[in-house]
């Protein structure tokens, strides 16, 4: 079997380079894997390696992580939904007719809003540390509810912090079994990402719009009900912003969804990725998803 390669690619989509990681075989079955703050599409590199020779994985970046561009606040609106407009439009341009999608953390109020206005696109959900519950929401997001409800400077210093390199870290070893497992390219590489300049200023709009997702909480939730996807769940538990309960709260409207906890933290891929790729196996094996 020939052992394909990663490649690193970029499209533009209405002015903006949008960098993504692509690897597989085109002809078999896609998963389109969608990350979150702080990092960006370098938290599958690991996934990736796993899974290039079994299907076809694709990865972007949004505007203003990682390695796409990151226009100013005058040019591009930092909200969610616009988010969800600029990663449809991607899936449209590079042609991806159907997939599984990889839905964590950002990934989730993204992907999901993606799935409920195009529900035949998705032919299994992925779902890691991401929510669309209430009661999903851990004690991690307690420094944040000030910021949310009222933003102004006082606010937003604990949020300032998250964007710092201790705070970077919160993600990654809160609830870690082995730190030593936690590779610093991951976390350094999202350091030196909001360290250019106007990106913690974009991150704080787009965060301080995380309110708009619990409105939506509703929409997705009939969206999980009314088309019952195929769902595999695979958690690090004990992540302190979407932790066990967040995972669970989904068999409210998905009872058959299959569900993995890891004794790990929000970044579960950081100490799991190998497991989570047998269970990706196992799982969409037998859906016998053909592209």
């Amino acid at each position: 079997m020939k052992t394909q390669k990663v490649s690193y690619k970029t499209v533009n989509i209405d002015g903006v380079n949008i960098f993504y990681r692509e690897a597989g075989d085109k002809s078999k079955p896609a998963i389109l894997l969608l990350g979150g703050f702080p990092s960006s599409s370098i938290t599958f590199r690991n996934l990736i390696e796993d899974l290039k020779n079994d299907y076809h994985l694709i990865a972007p970046d949004y505007p203003g992580f990682g390695n796409s561009d990151a226009p100013s606040t005058a040019g591009y609106q930092y909200t969610f939904e616009n988010l969800t407009n600029t990663v449809e439009k991607f899936i449209d341009q590079i042609s991806l007719k159907a997939f599984s999608l990889y839905a964590f953390d950002y990934g989730g109020p993204i992907g999901f809003r993606l799935a409920a206005k195009r529900p035949e696109l998705i032919q299994a959900l992925i779902i890691q540390n991401a929510n669309a519950y209430m009661e999903g929401i851990g004690e991690g997001f307690g420094a944040a509810m000030p910021f949310l409800q009222n933003r102004n400077e006082e606010t937003e210093k604990p949020i300032r912090f998250l964007m710092t390199l201790d705070g970077i870290k919160v993600f990654y070893f809160t609830g870690a079994e082995n730190p030593e497992l936690i590779s610093p390219d991951a976390y350094l590489s999202d350091l030196q990402n909001l360290s250019k300049p106007g990106l913690v200023d974009i991150h704080l709009d787009l965060l301080h719009n995380y309110s708009s997702n619990v409105a939506q909480y509703p929409i997705w939730q009939k969206y999980f009900s009314t088309y019952q996807p195929k769902t595999l769940l695979v958690w690090g538990k004990n992540d302190p912003f979407f932790p066990e309960a967040a995972a669970k709260a989904f068999l409210t409207d998905l009872p058959d969804a299959e569900l993995h906890l890891y004794n790990t933290s929000h970044f579960a891929l950081e100490e799991y990725h190998e497991e989570i790729a047998g269970n990706i196996l196992s799982f969409l094996n037998k859906l016998n998803i053909n592209q």
